[in-house]
């Protein structure tokens, strides 16, 4: 088999680009947005900021607050019928 080129931003030109109006500095407001248990989240990519982010196929899933880890958030999303838990920077999250 050949080896596979690309990470984990493969194939992602559209879904992670950004509209025109949304470029530019990002808000210190996202940086330090705060989420409580159970709060209920999307995940929307911020591409400026590479920390933290989670893989493609999440992009737009709804998911919950779990629990804060040091300056990130667990969230449990649905992928399929799995369930499963993400590490994810509060820049890339929006309240629901």
């Amino acid at each position: 088999m050949t080896t596979r080129v690309g990470g984990s931003r493969h194939k992602s030109r559209s879904k992670f680009s950004k509209d025109r109006r949304e470029k530019g500095k990002i808000s210190l407001r996202r940086f330090l947005q705060g989420f409580t248990q159970g709060d209920k989240v999307i995940l929307k990519a911020n591409t400026a900021y590479q920390k933290g982010m989670y893989i493609a196929r999440f992009h737009g899933k709804p998911g919950i607050v779990q629990a804060k880890r040091g300056e990130c958030y667990e969230v449990a999303i649905k992928d399929n019928n799995k369930a499963k838990s993400v590490i994810i920077h509060p820049v890339h999250l929006k309240k629901q």
